[in-house]
């Protein structure tokens, strides 16, 4: 191995002679220069004394809820070209793992995912956009790592109560069939499973769930928990050999780079099994690029999944552009790759599961950390980061001062390490616009004449990859189409007889699950619809609201009018409304204000300021029932909305003082079938 990466570095150095040392701006100082500088830390690799923890993986989540929305109404190219920046090996952040969202139609941050078993009786394993977000990533990259975690669950499972473990068999049975239809129906291996999202662990699910997937000849599938806190899962799991066993993987959530005493004494694997969570400008990318690599240096996890993979949901909506880029206006073509897809690449495009980091990693003298990989075969990368604190700090946990100051850093490469001839440099500065680099090749460093010997001089919010790998690049396409504001005219009649995917492009459910949907009985204009298919309240994991709701639009919306014929399913109890202005989404959708005109099938109908139906603006009796098509009509202008029923007003001047702009909506009184067609919005900002 020696040999021909001496022989492959010499062939490239004849090609490079002529190239102007540092020509990118920044290269490894000549030891005569370092010389003269302050001095800084010597930092030694070696593996003679063996090998560190295996790497397993840097990964995102697609999930949690509804994160990844609206790419899939991207056109092409445009779409290919986003999931090549996330997935395509040795072009963008060159993803390792892929963790989706086990549909549970529930509120799950800024929306729902369907579930593959809405009712006990139903299975369909082409829901929602999750198995199409797998296959693509495994095209481009066939070695991917799939996980599948549960945030919320159907409430058949819970019996009447707002719980997952009433029967623990019926539970795991749920999700294991979804492991099972992923490989039947999409070919996809799913590598590992969770429990329960951030939330409460049942020690005899767990076993339950292991006991299962045995038998179901999944003994491959891992099982990683608790996806919440180090504890009570660790100290759980030393007292439990049984519970040992099941858990192949300790996955913590936000774990601040460190790992817990209990959890190291597992002896099992150590995840950081969804981190980052930030805004993806270049603090975000600060963040990511810190706890990269001082997860492992404090905190021994050899794994970090960022959540979300793409912020590809409204803006307006909880946790804005927390992606690792930004796709959010399919309706342009729009998308931004932010500097997180840059920083991920610093470690995933040079390494690969399997590897291991070496023993010697750690802390820089004057800040910063570096730590160091091998594939146990002669290849060595080496990543270096001196994040301030400034421009570091994640959404959470807290992140206590440090201080991070230039300094000159040596590294001396022993044990086989100590024959590498040349490494590659792949070099990021965040920060000042006037400074800033994002993963750019530098000039090769040569060590055959320094003993395995070189230093370089960092300064704050600097990353470095040194590495034997040859095959990194900075992929890139032409430039996207420009930013576009939502059309300000938008209609969809729904008629797809074959829809690719079950809901209908830009509605963003968030209570409840609106579907493609087909009368086979009708052959007139409501053949083709959207459907709520819930018929009753899920196992949440959020605030789901008691209304179900799906948002559409631009946020800044103000004047608009809302129309769309609307089909109520329940008698005497049903009821339906179209909206506009609505001011909250995700997880905050139980509060969401706006202008609701509903209509029910007790003939009546009701105007109000809020969701919940608190704030009433007028009311009164009306000749609807259900199981007949009505056209509703809502417009706002000023301060002033009306609304029509079957175009004919059926109210009209109520004062809207607040809110002053929101989406436009359609919804359902509670969890109960209704049908909607023919939406039709104009808007005006």
């Amino acid at each position: 191995m020696a040999e021909r990466l001496l022989e492959a570095s010499r062939q490239r150095r004849v090609k490079t002679m002529t190239a102007a040392a540092g020509s990118a701006g920044r290269a490894a100082l000549p030891l005569l220069l370092c010389a003269l500088l302050a001095p800084g830390g010597t930092y030694v690799l070696d593996d003679s004394d063996g090998l560190g923890r295996e790497f397993d993986g840097i990964g995102a989540v697609s999930g949690g809820g509804a994160t990844s929305r609206l790419l899939v109404n991207y056109p092409e190219p445009y779409r290919s070209q986003i999931l090549d920046y996330l997935f395509k090996p040795y072009f963008g952040a060159s993803l390792q793992i892929l963790k989706v969202e086990i549909g549970g139609d529930g509120q799950t941050t800024d929306g729902t995912e369907p579930s593959h078993m809405h009712y006990a009786l139903d299975e369909n394993y082409f829901r929602g956009y999750e198995w199409w977000l797998m296959k693509e990533a495994k095209k481009r990259n066939p070695n991917i790592i799939l996980i599948g975690l549960p945030w919320s669950f159907p409430g058949w499972l819970g019996k009447g109560f707002n719980w997952p473990y009433v029967n623990l068999q019926l539970t795991a049975y749920y999700v294991v069939t979804w492991i099972v239809g992923a490989k039947r129906y999409h070919d996809l291996d799913i590598d590992y499973v969770g429990i329960w999202n951030e939330r409460t662990f049942d020690i005899n699910y767990i076993k339950v769930l292991r006991k299962m997937l045995n038998y179901q000849g999944l003994q491959r599938v891992k099982i990683i928990a608790s996806d919440n806190i180090w504890e009570p899962i660790s100290a759980s799991m030393l007292l439990d050999s049984e519970l040992l066993k099941a858990v192949d993987v300790l996955g913590a959530h936000y774990p601040g780079t460190h790992s817990a005493r209990e959890a190291k004494l597992t002896e099992k694997k150590l995840w950081a099994s969804e981190d980052f969570s930030t805004v993806n400008n270049d603090l975000g990318a600060g963040c990511l690029g810190r706890i990269l690599n001082q997860n492992y240096v404090n905190g021994d996890m050899t794994s970090t999944i960022a959540w979300n993979l793409v912020a590809s949901y409204y803006e307006q909506l909880p946790y804005g552009r927390c992606g690792l880029m930004t796709a959010q206006e399919p309706w342009s073509g729009h998308y931004v790759v932010e500097s997180p897809i840059w920083v991920t690449a610093h470690t995933t495009q040079f390494t690969q599961p399997g590897w291991y980091y070496l023993k010697t990693v750690g802390h820089l003298e004057k800040g910063g950390s570096y730590v160091a990989l091998s594939d146990g075969l002669g290849n060595l990368t080496i990543i270096v980061e001196t994040m301030s604190h400034k421009l570091s700090m994640c959404i959470r946990p807290f992140l206590p001062y440090f201080n991070v100051s230039r300094q000159l850093a040596t590294f001396v490469l022993k044990g086989s390490f100590s024959v590498i001839p040349e490494l590659q440099v792949w070099y990021t500065k965040l920060g000042k616009p006037s400074e800033k680099f994002l993963f750019k090749q530098l000039d090769s460093i040569w060590l055959l004449d320094s003993r395995g010997t070189f230093t370089l001089e960092l300064q704050e919010n600097e990353l470095f990859t040194l590495t034997t790998i040859t095959r990194g690049s900075k992929g890139s396409y032409l430039p996207p189409p420009k930013s576009q504001p939502f059309p300000s005219i938008y209609q969809d009649d729904f008629n797809v007889d074959y829809p690719f995917f079950s809901e209908a492009p830009n509605f963003a459910d968030q209570t409840g699950v609106f579907e493609y949907y087909t009368n086979i009985e009708d052959s007139g204009e409501h053949r083709f619809t959207l459907r709520q298919v819930l018929n009753q309240r899920p196992i949440t994991w959020a605030a789901d609201a008691s209304s179900t709701i799906s948002i559409i639009g631009d946020y800044k919306w103000t004047n608009m009018t809302v129309k769309c014929d609307v089909y109520i399913e329940t008698p005497e109890m049903g009821g339906v409304f179209i909206a506009a202005r609505v001011n909250k989404g995700g997880i905050l959708i139980r509060s969401a204000r706006g202008i609701f005109f509903w209509i029910f099938a007790n003939g009546s109908y009701r105007v109000t300021g809020d969701l919940a139906g608190w704030i009433i603006y007028a009311l009164g009796r009306v000749d609807v029932t259900a199981k007949v098509w009505y056209t509703l009509t809502l417009t706002i202008q000023g301060h002033s909305a009306s609304g029509m029923l079957n175009d004919k007003h059926l109210w009209t001047d109520v004062p809207v003082n607040f809110p002053k702009n929101g989406w436009a909506a359609i919804g359902t009184h509670s969890f109960e079938f209704a049908q909607f067609d023919n939406f039709h919005v104009e808007a005006t900002h």
